[in-house]
């Protein structure tokens, strides 16, 4: 129902602390807790692999139960605590419908499945 994409910006708060440097992000844009830091995409145009995670339910699910759920996920995304919190981790919440999501999962199915048969990655 839902799209979450973490980051890496919580974890690489220390990296102007260091002496460790991110030289790029994989994500599609900059990330907001590390502006200058290009991403991959930059040099290697039409690359994207970003950490994603969603709310599901079992199929079969009855559509009002859906819904509901949907909608309730869709208000606490927008709370700005939730957003604040988010955002300490470099993580963007991306509310939208059950069919949105399930749009993105079958793009990232076929996006990774070419990925998989171009590189003859086999499951052991």
């Amino acid at each position: 129902m839902e799209k979450y994409s973490p980051g890496s910006a919580g974890p690489a708060k220390g990296l102007g602390a260091s002496r460790l440097r991110a030289l790029a992000g994989a994500a599609e844009d900059r990330q907001a807790a590390l502006p200058n830091v290009p991403t991959v995409a930059e040099f290697v145009p039409g690359f994207e692999a970003s950490f994603w995670t969603g709310i599901a339910g079992p199929k079969g699910m009855p559509p009002e139960i859906v819904d509901k759920l949907n909608k309730a996920v869709n208000v606490g995304l927008k709370d700005s605590n939730v957003k604040a919190h988010l955002a300490e981790w470099g993580a963007t919440a991306l509310a939208g419908s059950p069919a949105d999501f399930a749009k993105f999962v079958a793009d990232e199915t076929e996006k990774w499945g070419k990925v998989i048969r171009a590189a003859n990655i086999k499951a052991e």
